[in-house]
């Protein structure tokens, strides 16, 4: 399964005028069917997983989505798959070389002898995100429309934020809450300090993992704004407790790639499957 070349886009006709981005990951999968004509979305859905799955199992669940969901209905001009796990690797641009992907990740994450093994450029900020995404849905999504992208959730979400992000001096911290799942990304001055993704099961595991990640980069609780979005809103369980132990805390309301606020449907669209398309 290779990517699509971004110089082979589909010509556009009357009925293909919706994109469609797909999330995938252990913990839910959530989607997004974008109407281009009226710049506004036509279908979207978000499935939380009682239980971490299995590819094979997200694979299934991601079929019965489809039909449920009538997905297949609509005619595209361009789809989008984003892998959101824990198997990847920033690298600086100026070390990168794509012969060494599995050297990027070994240290980092447990991967095997056959995982195939993606990069993501991020142009603009130079850095390569090096992952591991599920083969088993790229070749399921590639059998529905033929050639598609796919990229790693960690590359939408950074260059979602640095892109938005303003040349502010003090660092910000951005939490993206998921179904169990969670993004820290520390910026500052349009740079990227620190990206990690943790798996929760409690919100005491949430703030040690919020928490943990500030201390790394020694900053001051006290200081940092820090700045929630995704699956979580002001009087949550995970939102009160992280008010007790960081001071400038707050609702982020972002837009994606195509000018929508997330404010309109929080509970069906995801960050990165907006900003993706």
């Amino acid at each position: 399964m290779t990517k699509k070349e971004s110089n082979t886009a589909t010509e556009k006709s009357v009925e293909n005028y919706h994109k469609l981005s797909i999330q995938v990951g252990l913990n839910g999968l959530s989607f997004c069917v974008f109407d281009t004509i009226g710049n506004a979305v036509a279908l979207s859905r978000r499935v939380a997983f009682e239980k971490e799955r299995t590819p094979f199992e997200v694979q299934k669940e991601l079929k019965e989505l489809i039909v449920q969901e009538g997905i297949l209905e609509y005619e595209y001009s361009e789809v989008v798959v984003i892998h959101r796990n824990s198997l990847f690797s920033l690298v600086p641009k100026a070390l990168f070389d794509k012969n060494e992907l599995a050297n990027y990740l070994k240290f980092n994450v447990k991967i095997l002898a056959n995982d195939y093994i993606e990069y993501d450029e991020i142009s603009s900020f130079d850095m390569v995100n090096v992952y591991v995404p599920f083969v088993n849905i790229n070749n399921y999504i590639y059998e529905l429309f033929g050639a598609f992208d796919f990229m790693h959730n960690g590359t939408v979400l950074v260059q979602a934020l640095l892109g938005t992000h303003s040349n502010a001096n003090e660092p910000i911290c951005y939490v993206h809450v998921g179904e169990h799942v969670m993004d820290v990304v520390v910026l500052s001055q349009k740079q990227l300090l620190y990206y990690n993704h943790f798996t929760y099961t409690s919100k005491e595991d949430f703030i040690y993992y919020l928490l943990f990640s500030l201390e790394q980069l020694k900053l001051d609780t006290e200081r940092i704004k820090t700045r929630l979005f995704g699956a979580i809103d002001e009087g949550d369980d995970i939102f009160n407790i992280c008010y007790e132990y960081i001071q400038h805390l707050s609702i982020f309301i972002p837009t994606g790639n195509t000018g929508t606020s997330m404010a309109q449907d929080n509970d069906s669209i995801d960050f990165t499957v907006l900003s993706a398309l």
